[in-house]
Parts: C-alpha cells; structure tokens; sequence
C-alpha cells in the first residue's frame, strides 16, 4: 500500500472522521464503522484533505479535466480545498458546486463557483459513496448545461458494501452512467492498516471489531 494511503487512514483517526463502534447509516444499515467528513473542520485539515484527494486523482483520471463538482453540501468545501492542492500540482481547475435552492438575484441559478461550458470536462467530487444517490441527482444538473463530458467520480473512501444490488456501489455507478470511479482508500485498506497494529498507543481495530466488520459485509459486502 501507498504511503500516502496510509496517511490518509491515520489522518482520518486523527481528525475522528473514521470511527469505529455501533452506528447506523443512513441507509438503515447497522455498521460497526462510520466516515463523517464532517469532522473535517479546521484549514490545516481540509488543506491536508484535499492534498490526499489531489494526489488520488492525480494517479486515477490525470490532469486533464476543466472542472471539480462537489454536490452540495459536503460536496463544496471538498471541491475548494481539491482544486487549491490542485493548483500547486500546477494544474488550474476550476470548481463548481450546486445550491439546494435556485438563487433568483445576484450570482442567479442553481450553481455556484465556475459556470458550466460545453465541451469541457468536468470530474466529481463526494465524500463517501453508499448508494449512488447524490450521482443521480447531479448528473442531470451537469447535463443541462450542454455537451458536457463527465470524466468519473472520487470518493475519499470506498466502503466497498452492496448498493441496491450484488455489487459495490461505485461499481454500480461505473455500469449505469458509464463513469470510472475511484477512492483515495478502501476499507480493506483501512482493516489491513489498523488491525492489530498499535496507532497513537493503541489498537484501533482489534479482533472484536475485526470481527463485527468481517460479520457486517457477510450480510453486506459487494459479491462482484
């Protein structure tokens, strides 16, 4: 594993983001493990966030894209700190986010930050991805701005559960809008980090919890 994946999961036990105990989802589910980028709170985090998030997509989608979208919420802080590392790998992206509400005065419309052009490339930017959701809502949003190319999607991490089928839930983004998508780590990633391994003086991840998320993706895990 890359060092700076490594980084990233402590980063995210630092910043209490990554938790582990008995939490419910969102979606009903009842999981042993919870991300909350909300945690993110202070401009050394979110400098450091979008630092990891610059150099994930770095590797996965390159440089060669005109805009970073973040759904509101937690969608525009990501997408500003994103495209600040960005700009110090040399590379000016603009951003753009969307308002829950149409603005009728002033910067009018449903979006914020760069507008969208036709023929340009835009990426997307979430926080962690369940079910695909917010993807569906956004991707008419984006389209009606014309002849756009949406070049994928980036998570922070990949829970690498079921989304309302077999497979993951990023995969199932990748089949039904054709997007390639990656995370800056996946879970397996963060079991294989933590377990058993002393971090900050002591075990994050240790048999108890290895074994209630090894039970949670037997009932939850993706099967492809």
């Amino acid at each position: 594993m890359e060092a700076y994946k490594k980084e990233f999961i402590e980063f995210m036990v630092d910043c209490q983001v990554l938790r582990f105990g008995d939490f419910v989802t969102k979606s009903g589910r009842r999981t042993p493990f919870f991300i909350n980028t909300g945690f993110y709170r202070t401009g050394t985090q979110l400098k450091k966030l979008g630092e990891y998030y610059a150099r994930a997509i770095e590797e996965n989608f390159g440089l060669d894209f005109d805009l970073l979208f973040g759904p509101a919420y937690k969608g525009i802080p990501l997408s500003v700190a994103t495209v600040m590392a960005l700009s110090e790998r040399g590379a000016e992206i603009g951003y753009c986010s969307n308002r829950k509400e149409v603005k009728d005065h002033g910067d009018a419309g449903i979006l914020l930050g760069m507008p969208i052009k036709a023929g340009q490339k835009v990426l997307m930017i979430e926080d962690v991805t369940t079910a695909g959701t917010s993807v569906g809502e956004t991707m008419p949003i984006i389209k009606t701005c014309g002849e756009v190319e949406v070049v994928g999607l980036v998570v922070s991490v990949d829970r690498m559960e079921r989304g309302s089928k077999e497979k993951s839930a990023l995969s199932e983004i990748h089949e039904t809008y054709g997007l390639k998508t990656a995370a800056i780590v996946t879970m397996a990633e963060v079991v294989e980090h933590l377990y058993n391994r002393p971090y900050q003086g002591k075990i994050i991840i240790d048999d108890t919890i290895k074994a209630a998320i090894d039970a949670y993706y037997e009932q939850y895990g993706c099967r492809e």
